[in-house]
């Protein structure tokens, strides 16, 4: 193993000094993700499912439709 470490010393620099995504809209969705389903639960009264439905649009818009039902 002595002789894999300046290569794995170089392989953990190069990804620590690699830039970084920005995730920002990715944490925004999953916030509104959340709400939404907090929100489904005090409006249906509990527990709740789920079911998706997405399209890509022409006009290159993602759309996904979520649909809160009743947990049985």
């Amino acid at each position: 193993m002595a002789e894999n470490k300046p290569e794995m010393t170089a392989l953990l620099k190069e990804v620590a000094e690699s830039p970084k995504r920005d995730n920002s809209a990715y944490h925004a969705a999953i916030a509104e993700a959340r709400q939404a389903f907090e929100t489904a639960e005090g409006a249906l009264g509990g527990r709740v499912k789920v079911k998706t439905k997405a399209k890509l649009k022409r006009n290159g818009d993602y759309v996904v439709k979520w649909t809160f039902k009743r947990a049985d």
